[in-house]
């Protein structure tokens, strides 16, 4: 099994790339905290190359730049190839099959109020968001909480 998760923040803005054949493709780098600290008290951190393909390198470049934090899973790949002088490279990156938000849209630098030249204005984003917020409570409106004697466990 070749499962990865992380979660952490974006050390550079995302680059996206179009294959000759039409194909999205986004390279980033996600610094992730390890779990403890040096001797010396520094909080230590991983810095993964990941990379993401179509639809998912789109939404990548699209919202989120250096320092959003991210949460991603995927699978490790490792590839190889020559350089213009002949040296063989060794590649070793997550490729992040899904990708997700881990902070609200005002906490997260490529949120609300970044200017990104491809995101779209501040009205847009409110007046999508409003209509998102109205599909969600058309889908809610009929809900009704179960009472805890009608669980089956």
């Amino acid at each position: 099994m070749n499962k990865v998760i992380l979660v952490g923040n974006l050390t550079r803005d995302p680059e996206l790339r179009t294959t000759s054949g039409g194909i999205s493709v986004t390279s980033f780098t996600v610094a992730v905290s390890r779990r403890y600290k040096s001797q010396d008290g520094q909080q230590q951190a991983d810095f993964i190359n990941c990379v993401a393909w179509r639809s998912t390198a789109d939404f990548v470049a699209k919202y989120f730049v250096k320092g959003s934090k991210i949460g991603l899973s995927g699978s490790i790949q490792t590839r190889t190839y020559d350089d213009a002088n002949g040296v063989r490279k060794y590649v070793t990156e997550v490729v992040a099959e899904d990708v997700e938000f881990v902070t609200s849209k005002a906490q997260n630098p490529g949120g609300a109020g970044a200017d990104r030249g491809d995101a779209p204005a501040a009205g847009q984003q409110q007046q999508a968001q409003a209509n998102a917020d109205d599909l969600f409570a058309e889908e809610l409106s009929d809900f009704q909480p179960l009472d805890d004697a009608e669980l089956p466990f």
